[in-house]
């Protein structure tokens, strides 16, 4: 705004024609929501001492505007709660990340390794409850070189113990197989389930949305949303019977 002047009398005295600004931040006192909600009631006092007695402010009004700047008040103490609280969450994750260093999970995967006539512990995660799963197991060439009929399995995850055979019973050398699942529905359709893998839990990190992720030993990285089971030692057996 372009600021002007009016010299008055003829001892030199101007007078600014450039109107005060009155409702910038510093006239306002601030900008937070408690300032405002101050200002707001002190430009309200002196409207009603300066109003007009034969033309009054309406009650309906500044009823309406106090409702608004209280409005406003209440999102900012909202907010502020919320992020508190957020604060508080991620930092419980953490700590419940963090115990889980050292432990066995089952996470998505569907990597199996065999050493020494042994294979590390894999799942199946399963959203309804099917008639039917069907294993597959895979060598590092993608043969076939096993499969396991589970049978009828309830939703959830169902863990696998597997001795490391092929389909006729012959012990499998020592590799990196892959795990791969079929289910069959109430309704008779076939579709993909799946698959999980075991592995310890390394370490922990902060991942780019803020959430802990747990590095595991065998290389992958998951959010612990998506850790299925944990167990510190052998999970429990599923009952499987191979089909040759």
């Amino acid at each position: 705004m372009t600021s002007s002047s009016t010299t008055i009398g003829g001892n030199g005295t101007t007078v600014s024609n450039t109107p005060t600004d009155t409702m910038s931040a510093t006239s306002l006192g601030g900008t937070s929501a408690s300032d405002l909600q101050s200002t707001f009631l002190q430009l309200l006092v002196t409207q009603l001492q300066n109003q007009d007695p034969t033309n009054p402010v309406d009650s309906s009004q500044m009823t309406s505007q106090l409702a608004q700047i209280s409005t406003v008040s209440g999102i900012a103490q909202l907010n502020t709660s919320l992020t508190s609280l957020s604060t508080q969450l991620m930092a419980g994750q953490q700590t419940q990340a963090a115990s889980l260093i050292g432990e066995n999970v089952l996470a998505p995967g569907n990597g199996v390794t065999v050493a020494n006539g042994a294979a590390t512990s894999f799942g199946v995660q399963l959203s309804s409850a099917v008639s039917n799963l069907t294993i597959t197991v895979k060598n590092a060439a993608g043969t076939v070189v096993n499969t396991i009929n589970a049978g009828a399995q309830s939703a959830g995850t169902v863990p696998f113990n597997w001795t490391p055979t092929d389909s006729a019973g012959n012990t499998l050398p020592d590799g990196t197989y892959t795990i791969g699942a079929q289910a069959v529905g109430s309704s008779g359709s076939t579709s993909s389930a799946t698959v999980l893998s075991s592995a310890k839990v390394d370490s922990v990190i902060q991942q780019a949305d803020g959430t802990p992720g747990l590095v595991l030993s065998n290389g992958s990285t998951v959010g612990l949303s998506q850790v299925a089971s944990i167990y510190p030692g052998t999970t429990s057996s599923t009952t499987a019977s191979t089909t040759n």
